[in-house]
This record gives structure tokens, sequence and C-alpha cells, in this order.
């Protein structure tokens, strides 16, 4: 008898041991990773210059410090459904950027455009995926062509929803008070119906998504125009509701942003990113937008794991605190 072979069940025992000590090493990496950014970042906020820089003629800059903080913010909450637009907004009321119009541009502009980063997040971590689609394409792999088509049905109402409200979307929400209330009434929404958001037994993949199913995903995303209530949970949240998965749902949520968030950030930077580079410059931005990249990493994998064995609740407890807090601010003066 050959004693160098281990028996069957051994062998599966192995292999079970493995993948459990495997996926608790990429957790504590994960754990070692965010813990690092956060350092970094408290380190240059201590030690590095003032959050809004002047340059010589007196016009407000971005330090490497805001870029770092922007970059973090915008990598930690794309993909978490507690809104990054929202996020965003509040950090740079608190940061006190901004100051001309050229520089309130210039930070409008880079609010889109760090998005690269978290892009650039999904397409590595999913790469597989994406490889898929490209294979789909090219007319080489059918499941990947109607994930391809889906996608591409769930972006096209938002655009046009998008271009019809983005003036009136952008006068009426974009400002503290409804941020507040986004975030509440969105956290309330998760908690109220955790049925939804935890139900694991829908066996719905990514190839049963019809596009009757992926246009209504696209109606949902565009309510995510209003500042605070996040592409991701309302993508997620229709995905849910029309038979995916919960790992489906939040797949397909991704790579839908890989198009919408891309579209956005291409079309921002074609409209406006010559005057985010004379104003800012090239690497401060880039160097903010690598944060995003790094911290978004981090995100994605995190969630991806929680929502594993846990519910979305702590998101929701999440929201209503931070909507609490900015009414606080708000009250205080603070935005």
């Amino acid at each position: 008898m050959n004693h160098d072979v281990p028996p069957r069940g051994g062998l599966q025992k192995a292999v079970i041991m493995t993948a459990a000590l495997t996926k608790r090493f990429l957790t504590r990496c994960i754990a070692v990773v965010s813990t690092f950014a956060t350092m970094v970042a408290l380190i240059v906020w201590f030690t590095a210059d003032p959050v809004s820089a002047e340059d010589a003629s007196g016009s407000v800059g971005l330090s490497v410090v805001s870029a770092l903080i922007l970059g973090l913010v915008e990598g930690l909450t794309e993909y978490l459904p507690i809104s990054s637009t929202g996020h965003l907004l509040v950090t740079e009321e608190l940061l006190d950027l901004g100051g001309t119009p050229e520089a309130d541009l210039a930070l409008d502009t880079y609010a889109i455009c760090i998005q690269a980063g978290a892009i650039a997040a999904v397409l590595v971590l999913y790469r597989s995926r994406v490889g898929q689609m490209a294979d789909g394409i090219r007319g080489r792999d059918e499941e990947g062509r109607q994930l391809v088509i889906a996608i591409l049905t769930a972006f096209v109402p938002t655009v046009i929803i998008a271009l019809a409200l983005q003036s009136v979307v952008r006068d009426a929400l974009f400002g503290p008070g409804p941020i507040a209330a986004a975030w509440i009434i969105g956290g309330l929404a998760i908690l109220a119906v955790p049925r939804l958001l935890r139900d694991r037994l829908k066996s719905g993949e990514l190839s049963d998504l019809t596009i009757v199913h992926a246009a209504w995903i696209g109606v949902a995303q565009a309510i995510a125009l209003w500042p605070g209530v996040s592409r991701s949970l309302v993508t997620i949240a229709a995905a849910l509701a029309v038979g995916l998965s919960l790992r489906a749902a939040v797949e397909f949520s991704f790579l839908l942003g890989l198009i919408t968030l891309g579209a956005a950030t291409a079309y921002e930077a074609l409209s406006n990113g010559s005057n985010l580079v004379d104003t800012f410059g090239l690497m401060t931005p880039a160097i903010g937008l690598m944060m995003a990249f790094l911290s978004a990493v981090v995100a994605v994998r995190w969630m991806v794991t929680w929502l594993e064995e846990r519910s979305f609740a702590v998101f929701g407890w999440y929201r209503i605190a931070a909507g609490a807090g900015l009414i606080g601010l708000m009250a205080a003066g603070s935005v």
C-alpha cells in the first residue's frame, strides 16, 4: 500500500483546511492594508501642508493631504451601499476646499474623475468576468455576450433619465440637507426590508438576467442621481428584487458600475479635464486616484466577505448615524 497518498477523506479535509486558512490570510491582509492606508492618511494629515493650499496668485489649490483624503473616501464608499457622492460632497465642505469658480469647478470634476481609481479596482478584482465579457463581444462566449447586453440595457435608461434630470437634481439635491435625508431614508429602508437584502435562498445567476429585468435595474440606478442614495444600494436591491442571488446581485452592481461610472468619468474629463489640470496640476490628483484604487480594492473585498455571512443591517445603521451626524454639523454651522 502506498502510504504517501492520503485517503480521499483526508485529502478533502486538507483542501477544506487550506481554503479556510487562505480565506483567513486574505482577510487579515485586507485589514492590514486598510489600517496602513488609514495610518498614511493620518500621518500626512498631521505633517503636510494645510488642506487648502494657495499658490502665488492666491487661487485655492488641492494639497496632497486633501487628495489622499478624497481618494480614501471615494474608494471606501463607491461600492459600499452608503453613497460616495454624498461622502465626497460633505468631505469637501469639512475640508473647506474650493473658494474660486475655477477651484469649485475643478473640485466637481475631480469628485467624478477620481472614480477612475474605483473602476480600476473592479477591473482588477473581476478581471476573469471582464475577460469573459470581452470574449462575448468578440463572439467567443455566449454567456459573456448576454452579460454585456444586460449591462448595456441597464445603462441606457440611467443615461436617459440622467440627461433629463441632471440640472434639476444638481440645483435641488446637491446640498447637506438632501444628503442627510437620503442617508437616513436609505438606512431605514435597509432595516425595514431585511428579507429582501438578506435572502440568500434566491438562486438566480447572471445568466438568468433578462432584458426586462436589466432595464428595471437601470431605472432604479437613476435614483442614485440624488446624492446620498447610493448607486450600489439601489442596483443591488433591484437585482435582488428581480430574482438574482445576493452574490450575483452584488457582482452585477459592480460590473454595471464599470460602464456607468466610466461613462461619467470620461464625459467629465473630456468636458472639464483641462480646467482640473490647470487648477490642481496633474500629480496631486493622480495621488488621490491611486488612493481611491487601493481603498476600493480593500472595500470591495471586505464587502463581499462580509455579506457571505452577515446582513446589510450594518450599512443601514451607519447611514442613519451619518445622516444624524450631518444634521448635527449643519446645526452647528460646520457645513
